[in-house]
């Protein structure tokens, strides 16, 4: 991931040099124009006027119909009004603040507006389009062992959320470059710090179909297994989800009026909100992406060691059908290399003895391995491991003591293959995974319960990211739009 983040920083340098450029380019003097209908018969024409002629300076003032155009020359650091004056030297309603710094940059307050704002909205697309193509590219180049990490979770989730603002942003540019006065740079400030938001408007189709999907799938999980809490994380998940996208657009769809302290402060909760509820929905979706993936890949048929990841078995030591399509997955494997390549892969069935087992998972997976007419000599199993993280180092230790090394392949479940691929990479091992199928009510519950142990894992880092995401989008809503 440090290497995309390079690619980043050093895109946003590039764009800010650029930016810079254009804004030296540009120059200080910029056109502007007051909207006036044509004068009546007899009227004549009002006259532009500064409050402060040693502020700002007009020239090339000229009547086109339904608005007087003129450029607004910078002469000093200070505030000033450009406004029309009629011909009995009243001031009409129609006025511009503008405001000039310390660099000769001029800044409309009225619309937000400045001096060299068209190559900023074009800076700021390039931006967002490129990043959403480094993570496109970070997600796609990630192959093998290197595929199972959180970055590809990252990449793939927030390439969408990139991809949708770049979008957004082209879009505001070209009608910006056609008309500049309908689209300023305050509609840019308003369209990202309401980012998070038009992300979860577009996206509310796809979560409806998704809930759909997992009540759908659950229902069916508790038509064939016993009511337990682990089996209502789908439903439950779906609930938060339309409960979370409703409230979110009831924040977004409410009528407002007040000050513009008040606006802004409404906007920054509909904001964060709106980034929180988004900066999870990206997690899932990229999460979901991975497993998929990592559940169809088909790695290459010359790994000389095969881990199986262990899990419940029956009583009278018979696997049932989870257990036995991870040692099949495994089998079919091992005889498929051994055509291809001549030489018999190590196999390692890994899982120690639960309170409710009478065996070592590991010894019920080795009978089974046996039967299969797979030989003694090549199956050493691994007898202590409670859990993923310990079928993996506790099978690694064997492979040290074994003298065995290399790239490895684990058979587990599919929902199971991305997140084993995490902890294979904490347990030091190069791996790869295969995945059995499942029934398919069976599959969503359970990668719910995958995507909430990757969260976990990381909660404090993702938690970080997520106050630093909140904190931008906040300060964007209390300081700009308005």
């Amino acid at each position: 991931m440090r290497k995309y983040t390079r690619q980043v920083v050093l895109l946003a340098l590039a764009v800010l040099v650029l930016t810079v450029a254009g804004r030296l380019l540009t120059g200080s003097t910029r056109q502007v124009s007051l909207p006036y209908n044509p004068p009546g018969e007899g009227e004549s024409l009002p006259v532009p006027y500064v409050d402060d002629p040693e502020i700002l300076r007009l020239e090339n003032v000229r009547f086109e119909p339904g608005r007087f155009v003129f450029d607004v020359v910078p002469l000093k650091q200070g505030s000033a009004l450009v406004g029309l004056r009629d011909s009995r030297g009243r001031d009409l309603p129609e006025i511009i603040v503008f405001s000039v710094d310390r660099f000769q940059t001029l800044y409309n307050e009225n619309n937000g507006s400045f001096t060299g704002d068209t190559v900023v909205m074009i800076g700021l697309t390039a931006f967002l389009l490129v990043l959403s193509a480094i993570m496109l590219h970070g997600y796609l180049s990630a192959r093998g062992p290197a595929f199972y990490a959180y970055s590809t979770v990252f990449y793939i989730g927030f390439f969408f959320f990139a991809l949708i603002t770049g979008l957004t942003m082209l879009l505001l540019t070209v009608s910006h470059l056609a008309r500049p006065d309908s689209f300023s740079m305050m509609s840019v400030y308003t369209s990202l710090s309401g980012a998070s938001t038009l992300f979860m408007q577009l996206t509310a189709p796809l979560l409806l179909v998704f809930c759909a999907a997992l009540a759908v799938s659950n229902l069916a999980l508790l038509r064939h297994n016993r009511p337990r809490i682990q089996n209502l994380l789908g439903m439950l998940l779906a609930f938060l989800i339309l409960a979370g996208g409703a409230f979110g657009f009831w924040l977004s769809g409410r009528n407002f009026s007040g000050s513009v302290t008040e606006y802004r402060i409404q906007s920054a909760i509909e904001n964060v909100y709106s980034t929180v509820f988004v900066y999870f929905e990206c997690i899932l979706a990229g999460a979901v992406v991975c497993a998929f993936r990592a559940a169809r890949r088909q790695p290459p048929m010359d790994r000389d060691i095969i881990i199986i990841l262990g899990c419940w078995f029956r009583k009278d030591g018979t696997l049932p059908p989870l257990l036995r399509g991870r040692v099949d997955r495994a089998v079919a494997y091992w005889r498929e290399h051994l055509r291809l390549t001549g030489r018999e892969a190590w196999i390692i069935p890994s899982g120690g003895r639960g309170p409710d087992e009478p065996m070592p998972e590991a010894e019920a997976m080795k009978a089974y391995l046996l039967q299969q007419g797979i030989p003694e000599r090549v199956i050493l199993p691994e007898t202590r491991s409670a859990n993923t993280l310990q079928n993996l180092s506790f099978s690694r230790k064997i492979m040290e003591d074994n003298g065995l090394s290399g790239p490895v392949i684990f058979s587990t479940t599919n929902y199971h293959v991305f997140r084993s691929g995490l902890w294979a990479a904490q347990a030091g091992l190069r791996a790869e995974g295969i995945g059995s199928r499942t029934r398919w009510w069976f599959w969503p519950n359970a990668f719910v319960r995958e995507w909430i142990g990757l969260i976990a894992n990381r909660w404090k880092q993702e938690l970080v990211l997520l106050l630093l995401m909140d904190s931008f989008f906040a300060l964007l809503s209390l300081t700009i739009i308005g």
